[in-house]
């Protein structure tokens, strides 16, 4: 009576016991289920792991080998125009021979004419002009670019620090001697290609007898196409900032939009002639204007009378000899060799062309005459109040260089430096 079904009773805590056994073993079979399942799952992630991470091994390695040839080439900037340089004389090794390989109109000189003369049998090669003629206008750009910044970097920087110079004058100094020796070429190599010409020396007479001036010989078209490259590689450093602007910057540009116009029309329309006089005219001005900058920066005693020596040749070449050119333009433009009033096909001698060489030439000479201006400044300063001071220096880039001189002082016959204050 005291305990009611004991039986019934044990049974019923009995299942109970059972129902919670099982409760375990299910529980314990998905959690061993559930473990299986992490452990597959874990061992998985650590697969795609390992795939993400050497994939992002890969991308790092890629990215630092990109950074680093990038780095290269920030620190050695030759070394773009050296692989493309590469690259091309790779082609042309591996391509086709003779001029169905693309590459050789970047290497050597297209449109070849071999003219027999029958009066001494001497087989006369001359060259024509043609759209291929960019190819090598276009290579020979990266070649001189190439020349530049390996000639400044791995030459004339160490000739730079022995000098003691600052490093914003050692960047001045070596673009002007890099300019000087390239004008050291080119100049003397313009004054002969000249004597080949109808046009020596400097006779307008020439510009225009015989026009059309269609063919040439091979150095008179390497000549004319190399200074082309030489003006479109200047441009370049002109336009990625390569060199610090000064005061004249606008003008600089002006007088390389100028240039280009000129070195284009003029080959394009066959006034090859005029081009080689005004080339010939500005590289020897340019060799004086450079050289002349070289020896203010080192302080030669010399630079004074060099400086007047410059001038001379400046007056000379880029205005008495360019004004008889633009006054040739009007008085034997059209009354020597043929003219016609309309332009037709190779017939370019014309009042159109007439019109633009004039605007031209006369745009060159504004521009060579406002510098000029800076040039006779600059001298009156040295000779009446013994300063020397380049009107075109921007302060921020380079330390104003004005300098008294003191004749008094310990006699050492040291004048003060000059600056030509002309680019090009």
């Amino acid at each position: 009576m005291t305990e009611p079904f004991p039986l019934l009773n044990t049974l019923h805590q009995q299942g109970e016991g059972g129902m919670k056994m099982m409760n375990r073993r299910r529980k314990s079979s998905a959690s061993n289920s559930a473990d299986m399942m992490m452990s597959s799952s874990s061992s998985s992630s650590l697969l795609d792991s390992t795939a993400t991470s050497k994939r992002l091994s890969k991308r790092r390695r890629a990215r630092g080998l990109v950074s680093r040839v990038r780095q290269a080439m920030m620190r050695t900037t030759y070394l773009l125009p050296a692989l493309i340089i590469l690259v091309a004389l790779v082609g042309y090794a591996l391509g086709p021979s003779g001029d169905s390989n693309p590459i050789r109109h970047c290497l050597f000189l297209s449109y070849r004419i071999d003219d027999d003369d029958d009066d001494d049998d001497v087989k006369k090669v001359q060259y024509g002009k043609g759209p291929a003629d960019f190819a090598f206008v276009a290579f020979y750009t990266v070649v001189l670019s190439f020349a530049r910044e390996f000639v400044m970097h791995e030459f004339l920087r160490r000739l730079a620090r022995k000098t003691g110079l600052s490093r914003a004058k050692q960047a001045r100094f070596m673009e002007q001697m890099y300019t000087a020796i390239y004008f050291a070429v080119l100049g003397p190599l313009g004054m002969f290609v000249m004597s080949r010409t109808p046009v020596w020396y400097f006779d307008t007479y020439g510009m225009y007898d015989g026009f059309p001036h269609r063919t040439h010989d091979a150095l008179a078209k390497f000549y004319y196409l190399f200074q082309a490259a030489y003006w479109s590689q200047q441009a370049i450093v002109l336009l990625l900032g390569m060199e610090k602007p000064r005061k004249d910057f606008k003008e600089l540009v002006g007088h390389h939009v100028v240039s280009l116009a000129l070195i284009g029309c003029s080959y394009r329309f066959h006034f090859t002639y005029i081009g080689i006089a005004v080339y010939t005219t500005h590289d020897i001005s340019d060799f004086f204007l450079a050289t002349s900058k070289v020896l203010n920066y080192i302080d030669h005693p010399l630079v004074g009378p060099y400086f007047f020596l410059f001038m001379c040749v400046w007056i000379y070449m880029r205005h008495y000899i360019n004004l008889r050119i633009i006054l040739s333009l009007f008085t034997q433009f059209r009354s020597v060799g043929p003219f016609s009033y309309h332009w037709s096909p190779h017939m370019y001698k014309c009042a159109i062309s007439q019109y633009v060489t004039i605007l031209l030439l006369s745009s060159l000479q504004a521009l060579n005459l406002f510098w000029l201006f800076h040039i006779v400044r600059i001298a009156y300063r040295f000779v009446v109040h013994n300063i020397a001071e380049d009107d075109r220096s921007d302060d921020e880039d380079e330390v104003k260089q004005q300098r008294h001189c003191n004749t008094d002082n310990n006699n050492n016959n040291n004048k003060p430096g000059i600056l030509a204050s002309t680019r090009r």
